[in-house]
């Protein structure tokens, strides 16, 4: 098949959208289908790994503040005339949206594609979800024309569904489980005689939830006095979380900084326990599955897009979010009980094996299949939800 993936992101940044594209198209084009890449790019060379897959790059972004994030999308008029002509042109088999509600380069493309037309819905938000509410009042009902709909996650899919009620189809995330199980060396910054605390996520975030990852490190840190708090993730913290350090004399936490693909499973396998004190608005674990496939113990908070990937008792502890009580005294129990650490780590070694990209592929192609198979009409046609 020739299939066309459609990212409303700049893939001059790395984000989980972008990640996930850059690994399915690969995976597809493995397997003898002709696939390409269409989105922004503001930079010569993507910063996510697409190996030899054809990326159409419909120049700059600008960024938009959307769920305690900053996304990078396209508004170019003239971009999207271009994107109209290539869909029209290309005649691809499928054309798979990523994000197909955000403007304006998702918008044209479901709106525009004469082929048969997959949306993938990543997003999801505790709120309102104003985005969707905006779209939903101001677009004509046939403004956004899918054949079909997948959601990453039971969360994604009610969150979708909660403004555009139809048939969705649930399939996860995938993983290149085998990168973060194989051996890697470890970093210096984990010590042997320590027991490391691992977080990994961008500290200035407020949603990632570093602010109480150093609350539960300042409350244990004088019981334990070889307990250390590893931070891996670009930026700068934000200001709570200055101050949290300040006050609370925090001066032994190790900022890494943001690392490479390749070192960064060393961190999750060297770790003794993963931290992911994350405060809401994620569709999808991503983080802990990444812990999971190093069989590295976890402790999280219990939201949606976590519980959607681990058990609690099973693969770690899931604690409520924003409680640095809960989440020391979840740490604490671990530290006391290295049996039930290893216990966790095998048992999480043991889920993510379903987040494999070979299996996610198997289900999205099949559902190509499906719905290529009982297509009504063309999106062209296609005037209903």
């Amino acid at each position: 098949m020739r299939i066309a993936q459609v990212s409303p992101y700049d893939f001059a940044h790395s984000g989980g959208v972008q990640r996930h594209i850059g690994s399915l198209s690969r995976e597809l084009q493995a397997r003898g289908h002709n696939v390409s890449i269409l989105a922004p790019c503001t930079r010569d060379e993507p910063a996510v790994d697409i190996g030899d897959v054809d990326l159409r790059t419909f120049g700059r972004s600008v960024p938009v503040p959307t769920a305690g994030s900053i996304a990078r999308i396209s508004f170019s008029v003239w971009h999207e005339w271009r994107l109209k002509s290539m869909l029209e042109n290309e005649k691809f088999d499928i054309v798979h949206i990523h994000e197909p509600l955000m403007p304006m380069f998702a918008l044209t493309a479901s709106r525009f594609s004469p082929s048969t037309t997959i949306g993938t819905f990543h997003a999801y938000n505790e709120g309102r979800g104003r985005g969707y509410m905006f779209w939903k009042k101001v677009l004509n009902r046939g403004a956004i024309r899918l054949n079909g709909r997948i959601a990453v996650s039971e969360p994604a899919k009610a969150f979708a569904n909660r403004y555009f009620q139809g048939e969705y189809r649930v399939i996860p995330n995938g993983l290149d489980v085998d990168r973060f199980a194989a051996p890697a060396p470890k970093p210096t910054v984990l010590k042997d005689e320590a027991m490391n605390l691992l977080f990994v996520g961008r500290v200035n975030e407020p949603r990632k939830g570093l602010r109480y990852a150093l609350g539960a490190y300042s409350l244990l840190k004088w019981e334990y006095p070889n307990l250390r708090l590893i931070v891996v993730g670009a930026s700068v913290p934000d200001r709570e979380s200055y101050r949290i350090m300040g006050e609370r004399s925090l001066d032994d936490v190790v900022f890494v900084g943001p690392v490479s693909d390749s070192e960064l499973p060393g961190y999750y396998q060297n770790a003794d326990i993963f931290l992911a004190p994350n405060t809401g608005k994620e569709s999808f674990g991503f983080i802990i599955i990444e812990a999971m496939s190093a069989s590295t113990p976890i402790v999280a908070s219990d939201i949606p897009g976590f519980a959607s990937v681990m058990t609690d008792g099973r693969e770690g502890l899931m604690v409520p979010p924003k409680d640095e009580a809960a989440l020391a005294a979840a740490i604490r129990k671990l530290i006391e009980n290295p049996g039930l650490r290893t216990q966790f780590g095998i048992d999480g070694r043991a889920t993510v094996n379903q987040y494999r990209w070979q299996l996610v592929a198997d289900k999205v192609l099949d559902y190509y299949d499906e719905v290529r198979e009982k297509r009504p009409v063309s999106p062209a046609e296609y005037r209903g939800w």
